[in-house]
């Protein structure tokens, strides 16, 4: 079995949320924690024992170097990263833990890591130590030059022969430079070999077929047949890509949630047990901590039914731990 070293890439970012029903709550405080999808990524492969890395571009000042240090404490490397710029992307959750109020408000433009260019990191050098690239849609979803360099980092990680995972995050209000996810995805996702991210994303990014008569209501064996004929279109369209994951998590009220996952390979489809719970303490960074799950399952040679039971469970037990990042529990 491959011993794999994995490189995550993607914009380190400030949540900052309430600690009460409204966003400034009744005392007024608000409640800062650090985030972004793929450093949550790396943040739960860290605690498992994954030989794991995390590359972004954040400002250096005091703020920064905190937020490295816990990624350090929980086994994360983070030395790839580039110190520079101005200023750390924000976003601001309008309720305490995504749930009655998911809403989120973006701060990200002119941030440290949105001035990035084509030509500013050596990916050559930089991807010469590992076997495996992750990486995620919010990325390029936030301008043309960043869509280039993400289109930099998979030409050479292919050319290389580097596993190459990606995390369909799909955020319309990030798209917001003159082009749809459609116009950028496929020729980024062509380098790919481990997809994740649901049916709806799919559709948004590869133009996968996706009902619209789905709803919280449908079935999940029903789902699960979705699920199978949206990854057999991925897999037409992606010929590197070997695997792919779906999440489906429903909300009903505020602390109530439900999730489960499917996986896919070109030979066998899988489908994990139904997860639901009444007692959510914060829903954000579930599908990241789904997402790392599946990472190492797939690391440990872990089989189909394995793959999905271990993914969903990650994902799952991330509702139940505050901030961004995980606890380690798998």
């Amino acid at each position: 079995m491959t011993k794999h070293k994995i490189l995550s890439f993607g914009e380190l970012l400030l949540r900052l949320s309430s600690s009460g029903e409204s966003f400034l709550g009744e005392d007024g405080q608000v409640v800062v924690f650090p985030g972004g999808s793929e450093a949550n990524v790396a943040a739960s492969l860290g605690q498992w024992g994954v030989p794991c890395s995390y590359l972004s571009c954040i400002p250096e000042n005091d703020l920064t170097s905190q937020i490295l240090s816990a990624l350090t404490s929980l086994g994360v490397d983070v030395s790839p990263s580039l110190l520079g710029g101005d200023r750390l992307g924000l976003y601001f959750l309008l309720s305490a833990n995504g749930l009655s109020k998911g809403e989120v408000v973006y701060d990200r433009k002119y941030s440290a890591f949105s001035q990035l260019k084509p030509g500013m990191i050596n990916w050559d050098r930089v991807l010469d130590d590992y076997t495996w690239f992750h990486w995620s849609a919010l990325t390029p979803a936030l301008n043309e030059s960043l869509a280039a360099v993400c289109q930099e980092a998979l030409d050479v990680a292919r050319a290389k022969g580097l596993v190459v995972s990606v995390d369909l995050n799909y955020r319309n209000r990030l798209w917001n430079y003159g082009k749809d996810p459609i116009e950028v995805m496929p020729a980024l996702l062509s380098s790919c070999n481990v997809v994740m991210g649901n049916i709806w994303a799919a559709n948004k990014m590869l133009g996968t077929s996706v009902l619209d008569t789905l709803g919280r209501d449908t079935a999940p064996d029903v789902y699960f047949e979705h699920a199978r004929e949206s990854a057999q279109e991925v897999f037409s369209l992606l010929p590197q890509c070997q695997q792919v994951a779906y999440t489906f998590r429903f909300m009903d009220t505020a602390s109530h949630n439900l999730l489960y996952g499917t996986y896919h390979t070109r030979e066998a489809d899988f489908m994990s047990a139904i997860n639901e719970t009444d007692r959510v303490i914060d829903r954000i960074g579930s599908g990241d901590a789904f997402m790392a799950g599946l990472i190492y399952a797939l690391v440990e040679g872990k089989s189909g039914q394995e793959t999905i039971d271990t993914a969903t469970a990650a994902g799952f037990k991330k509702l139940f731990v505050k901030g961004d990042f995980g606890n380690g529990d798998l």
